[in-house]
């Protein structure tokens, strides 16, 4: 439970939630809106206007845990002790406060440990902001706060939706809305699609977000579609109903991470932080020995102290880079150093990130998921 500051009291006002997300519905507005009340403390994440993500800070993994039951019964690769396995890597596992919304990091591990798909992601992903905007829509008292560099900033995104829809979807009595299974929304999304090509064709109802596919940054964002439709609450795809999603079973791959430390402290802290069941760290004191091992261990992600005897971050990464296998293999600096000559430093040798030391749990974390999804 997030305790709120008692300082915030002083600046509680009268709130019209729809007027607060009538402001960042526009198409520069990028960011996280926060607002505060005595219950708790809602999050809306908006690219370019649009919902990207959602959450309530006293209910973040519960309707996630639920959702996931429901989609269980539709994903063959989605087995059913899920929810104790997200609860032990990034509930109880993940200090209190570390990051902001774990609940978006194990949606991500998820997609990673293809459990689920980037489309299926999406599709749970506007389940629960229906659910949030729902219990924030009654909200009538509180305050505010928009931050425009947000933790989901490095973060892959799943979809877009249209918040204006959304908040029509969460204002229509349960009683007309006729729950569709994900195979349904997806056929008909892929309908959509088909419908899209031809210039004469009506919008399908499915339009209410856009599922963005896991691509390079380097896409443009002004090649989104913006052709929104309400929603539908009878979809005529009786040919896919009460049909289980059946994808062929996959090995959940275990990432090795090799951490290279003066410190037997800070190397014994990354192991205690990171989950066994997805990765394997592989720890070395010595700078000089960590290049053949790194060579003969072909690791997923270096983490690489800078300031070490003998031969220090920079040479090593330096190094690295020269060979033609770790050419693109990610080395983040580890460093209390926070200066900006530092961070030169590292991006001249081609370090792919920066991590301050301390770091916390949370800190780790979201650099490893940046790096390797």
């Amino acid at each position: 439970m997030k305790t709120l500051p008692i300082s915030r009291y002083r600046f509680f006002q009268k709130l019209q939630p729809l007027s607060l997300l009538k402001k960042i519905t526009g198409k520069s507005v990028t960011g996280c809106l926060q607002v505060f009340s005595t219950s708790g403390c809602w999050s809306i994440y908006v690219d370019e206007g649009k919902l990207i993500y959602a959450s309530y800070s006293e209910k973040m993994f519960e309707p996630l845990y639920r959702n996931l039951q429901r989609l269980s019964q539709e994903i063959s690769t989605l087995p059913g002790g899920i929810k104790e396995q997200l609860r032990a890597i990034f509930e109880t596992g993940i200090e209190n406060q570390a990051i902001p919304n774990p609940d978006y990091l194990a949606i991500c591990w998820l997609v990673n440990q293809k459990y689920i798909s980037p489309s299926q992601a999406a599709i749970l992903i506007e389940e629960l902001a229906l659910e949030v905007l729902e219990s924030f829509l009654n909200l009538e008292e509180g305050s505010y706060e928009f931050i425009p560099e947000s933790f989901l900033d490095d973060m892959p995104k799943f979809c877009h939706l249209n918040l204006r829809l959304l908040v029509e979807r969460c204002q229509t009595p349960r009683s007309v809305g006729v729950r569709v299974s994900v195979s349904e929304r997806e056929a008909s999304r892929r309908e959509a699609t088909y419908r899209q090509t031809s210039p004469t064709s009506q919008s399908h109802p499915s339009q209410l977000f856009q599922i963005n596919e896991l691509k390079p940054k380097t896409t443009p964002k002004s090649s989104r579609t913006n052709s929104y439709k309400p929603p539908a609450y009878s979809i005529n795809t009786n040919e896919y109903r009460d049909q289980r999603i059946t994808q062929p079973p996959v090995d959940k791959k275990v990432y090795t991470i090799f951490c290279i430390d003066d410190s037997p402290t800070v190397l014994n802290a990354i192991k205690s932080y990171l989950d066994e069941q997805t990765f394997s760290v592989v720890g070395v004191t010595d700078s000089l020995k960590a290049l053949m091992q790194i060579i003969r261990t072909k690791p997923d992600i270096i983490l690489l102290d800078i300031s070490m005897p003998n031969l220090d971050g920079y040479e090593l990464c330096s190094l690295l880079r020269k060979h033609s296998y770790f050419k693109n293999t990610p080395v983040i600096m580890v460093s209390g150093k926070v200066g900006f000559l530092d961070r030169a430093k590292a991006k001249m040798v081609r370090a792919s990130g920066y991590l301050t030391k301390p770091f916390t749990q949370g800190d780790l974390l979201k650099v490893i998921f940046k790096h390797i999804i």
